[in-house]
């Protein structure tokens, strides 16, 4: 099988790299260690096709050491064992490691004392942040490198680069064309050097133009990484604009989820957004987030995504409360901090001192019903919205009964 443009066109040096100004360059750390000779265990993390595969081997190339690959996912336990049993033999190894993230528990246990030793050297690749989803033991062993997303004039290098490359003979692109691809390419070197690849073949001139171009992609090349920063933020600025009373901007999230492919987090997302950001500003929206959500899960995508934009543009535009979230979250900070005391004894079960409310008028009697250590504790602060002040008027007349 033929290597593909991405593949040949791949860096063999640190300084080939495309972007990465804040790691590479005079003076800079990558480089340096490179200069000096030296590598210590690292995290390479960022989102796809930014550099982080290309910058692990032009690393051991360049300091011309033993080194083998693995993904965390796809090797077993046996295939770590081989790799350290090499590096013993060989009195030191390099380990790169794709997707570190989804490293388990046997195999982190197998490599730590290996890399407290120094006998491996490990160069870890992610699209997740490692803070958040790399196990502290490993992650306390490495050095984290952040790599940056491809600004347009690094796109336009690569655009360049393809073409002056003479891999693709006698190729053109169009302004138009180069346009496109860095708007389409979520900075992604893979994404465009593939695309420019199949253009190149797509049509016998070798002439590259936006039209062509269209007519492969069909639309804009909208990339969210499931393990990435990139993926969450856009989880965190649905719910945030939802919240926000953004309609538009809550649509347009929506759209992001919609094209990764991911309905359960919509959903999952939309049953906490009725509860903690709508609440009994709006009690009805509850059953209402149920129903779209059934329809969706009926439809499937693509037509999902209509009763979905529905509930979305009523969430975004209905009136918002937290009352009810930050209620229970004051019952359970006072259950873990305070001296609460006991059920009071008259409404503990078969107490003959328990008064019955529906044998009393209105169906409502006065009795304590808190502990005596926060008998007059408050927790349900209403809201000035329309339902909670209906809400505040029934606690005060219920206050007010002797």
């Amino acid at each position: 099988m033929n290597e593909l443009l991405a593949t040949k066109l791949r860096p063999t040096k640190l300084s080939e790299v495309i972007g990465q100004k804040h790691l590479i360059g005079e003076n800079k750390i990558l480089s340096n260690l490179i200069k000096n000779k030296k590598l210590f265990s690292c995290i390479l993390y960022g989102n796809p096709g930014i550099g982080k595969t290309t910058i692990a081997y032009t690393i051991v190339s360049e300091l011309n050491v033993r080194y083998r690959s693995l993904n965390a996912v796809i090797h077993s336990k046996k295939d770590f064992d081989i790799v350290i049993e090499e590096a013993k033999l060989y009195q030191g190894m390099v380990l790169i490691m794709d997707e570190i993230h989804r490293l388990n528990k046997d195999k982190q246990d197998l490599l730590l004392p290996y890399l407290e030793s120094g006998l491996i050297t490990l160069i870890g690749m992610t699209t997740a942040n490692p803070y958040h989803a790399i196990n502290p033991a490993i992650r306390s062993r490495c050095q984290i490198f952040e790599l940056k997303d491809l600004n347009d004039e690094d796109i336009d290098l690569a655009i360049n680069r393809a073409i002056e490359s003479n891999l693709l003979e006698n190729i053109t692109i169009d302004p138009a064309a180069k346009e496109y691809i860095k708007n389409n390419s979520n900075h992604d070197l893979r994404y465009v050097y593939n695309l420019i690849e199949v253009a190149y073949y797509a049509n016998n001139s070798h002439h590259i133009t936006k039209e062509l171009l269209e007519s492969i992609s069909g639309k804009a090349s909208i990339i969210i990484d499931k393990n990435g920063d990139g993926y969450y933020n856009a989880i965190s600025a649905f719910q945030k604009s939802i919240r926000g009373s953004d309609v538009h901007a809550s649509l347009y999230y929506l759209g992001l989820l919609i094209e990764a492919g991911d309905i359960d987090i919509i959903i999952r997302r939309l049953s906490v957004i009725v509860y903690e950001d709508i609440g009994l500003a709006n009690p009805s929206m509850g059953p209402k987030v149920d129903a779209a959500i059934n329809a969706a899960l009926r439809l499937g995508l693509p037509e999902a995504r209509i009763p979905l934009s529905c509930i979305v543009i009523e969430l975004a535009l209905s009136p918002k409360s937290n009352s009810a979230e930050n209620a229970i979250d004051k019952v359970l900070n006072d259950i873990h901090t305070k001296n609460i005391g006991g059920v009071p004894k008259h409404i503990i079960n078969h107490s003959p001192n328990y008064k019955y409310p529906h044998d009393y008028p209105n169906d409502y009697i006065k009795q304590q019903y808190l502990p005596d250590e926060i008998k007059k504790a408050k927790y349900y602060i209403p809201k000035n919205n329309k339902n909670e002040k209906i809400l505040a008027s029934i606690m005060e007349k219920l206050d007010n009964i002797q």
